[in-house]
């Protein structure tokens, strides 16, 4: 077992689980998912307990009176599709910069690093629209119970969006820096489990908000 340890990490054999020979560092992440899981299963078992339980509009398909004006199915799937494709284009983004850094390609890694962290912003300016666009069509968290447990879902996720950007900015700066080689890759590593769960969390939220009626 130590001498397959010792292959796999021989850079850094202190971070070794010797229960499990995986790195100690991405069993804690992975623990932190874990959490990740169960506070987002609760937001979105919340959404879906409430769904199609609001008295007054705006709806999320439904048409609806709203300011003495009918208004069709607030959604604009189309915008979110596209919104969704970026998000999931982003993490085409992270495989590469965890392989540039794999490979000791400072150039590749900054590129990289920094095109996932700005797709990323792009996809939390579509939800800023969205967002802009919902409040100006009547839709608050006050409005109904649509709008309470939508916004919180959708914002809980663009705040981890956000911290995933920071965090993805950081680790451009350090390998702008010569701060980001191979020896630190698992950094990148870890970067990219947080990424990748954020994008398949969002998956989930578009088929359950988005195109499930």
């Amino acid at each position: 077992m130590s001498i397959v340890n010792a292959a796999e990490h021989p850079a850094n054999p202190a971070h070794l689980d010797t229960s499990t020979g995986l790195d100690s560092r991405k069993m804690a992440f992975w623990t932190f998912i874990g959490s990740e899981c169960l506070l987002f299963g609760s937001l979105i078992a919340t959404y879906l307990a409430y769904k199609g339980r609001s008295l007054v509009g705006p709806f999320p398909h439904e048409p609806s009176i709203v300011n003495g004006k009918q208004v069709d199915g607030i959604l604009d799937i189309p915008l979110t599709s596209l919104s969704t494709f970026v998000l999931l284009m982003s993490s085409l983004g992270m495989v590469l910069a965890l392989s540039a850094v794999q490979r000791a390609d400072r150039k590749g890694a900054i590129t990289w690093l920094f095109a996932t962290a700005g797709l990323g912003l792009i996809f939390l300016g579509f939800q800023a629209y969205e967002f802009n666009h919902f409040v100006h069509a009547g839709l608050t968290m006050q409005t109904n119970l649509f709008g309470s447990t939508f916004f919180l879902l959708t914002g809980f996720h663009g705040a981890h969006v956000l911290v995933g950007v920071i965090y993805l900015s950081t680790l451009g700066i350090m390998a702008v820096r010569h701060q980001l080689g191979p020896e630190r890759s698992m950094s990148v590593e870890i970067a990219g489990l947080y990424w990748h769960f954020v994008d398949v969390i969002w998956i989930v939220i578009f088929a359950l908000v988005y195109l499930i009626k």
